[in-house]
């Protein structure tokens, strides 16, 4: 084809979206590229993104709607960076049935918890709790007031808006959070990750103060040699925002891992309704 044939096609939108799919493939790879040795489930799950740019040929996204993409993909990827270094977690608590958090401070981010849990469910009933019926999670979390899917993008991207329920004593005040998720299964393993995002539809509320979270992932794998339990692991990085002492601010993030993993045992317990 002539050069002006070639700018030509490179207007049309199908050209638009194969040019930008490219940029992010190659921006994907940019931030891969940094991590030294991914293990091997981090590995399959990194994978899966290199199928982004023929999911994005599939159906025309909007340029908007192609930038919460990406942004999805950068929060798994960081969160998985982070996870895979082993080095200077710092133990928080410890529970008595094995739960543990963990923490770091890093320089680009902050500090970071780690809960690290076994939970006595197949990794598809967890999957289905946090994935399926996220709108849900204000039900059983004592933590999380409500949780709604503002937009769905794809099979594997959503907006949502999560308003936090107030901590004891009301030492943290109304919180809310506007954030990009997505998820990624690639064999045995899972990854929700997410971070903040801003949403037009959702401007910032009378009441609450509009924190900032991420990137923060939660990673699901069948427990070895056990496929009826699966372990999880759950990277929280946030910004509470306001006047909070720091010491205020970890106290209640641990505890908020601690008591996430808790209540999500008790709502997998629960009798499931049988249809008359």
């Amino acid at each position: 084809p002539s050069p002006a044939g070639s700018q030509v096609c490179s207007r049309t939108p199908l050209g638009l979206r194969r040019q930008a799919a490219v940029a992010i493939s190659q921006e994907l790879s940019r931030l891969a590229s940094h991590s030294p040795g991914p293990s091997t489930w981090i590995h399959q799950v990194r994978r899966r993104s290199s199928l982004l740019s023929s999911r994005l040929e599939e159906k025309p996204f909007s340029e908007m709607e192609m930038s919460y993409i990406k942004q999805g993909e950068e929060a798994l990827q960081k969160s998985l960076r982070i996870l895979e270094d082993q080095d200077d977690w710092k133990t928080e608590t410890v529970a008595g049935n094995g739960d543990k958090v963990l923490s770091k401070v890093l320089p680009d981010v902050g500090k970071v918890f780690r809960l690290e849990v076994v939970v006595d469910q197949p990794l598809d009933t967890v999957y289905g709790e946090l994935v399926d019926n996220m709108e849900q999670m204000g039900d059983w979390n004592p933590n999380v007031k409500e949780v709604r899917i503002l937009e769905k993008i794809g099979k594997d991207t959503v907006i949502t808006h999560e308003k936090a329920a107030a901590t004891p004593g009301n030492i943290v005040g109304p919180r809310d959070f506007v954030s990009v998720r997505c998820s990624r299964r690639r064999g045995s393993t899972c990854v929700l990750a997410g971070m903040s995002t801003t949403y037009g539809a959702m401007p910032e509320q009378e009441g609450f103060i509009r924190a900032e979270n991420g990137p923060t992932c939660m990673v699901l794998r069948p427990l070895p040699g056990s496929p009826s339990q699966t372990r999880l692991t759950w990277l929280l990085s946030i910004d509470l925002k306001g006047w909070l002492p720091k010491t205020i601010i970890n106290q209640v993030l641990s505890q908020t891992q601690v008591d996430f993993a808790k209540h999500l045992r008790q709502r997998l317990a629960r009798p499931v309704p049988v249809a008359c």
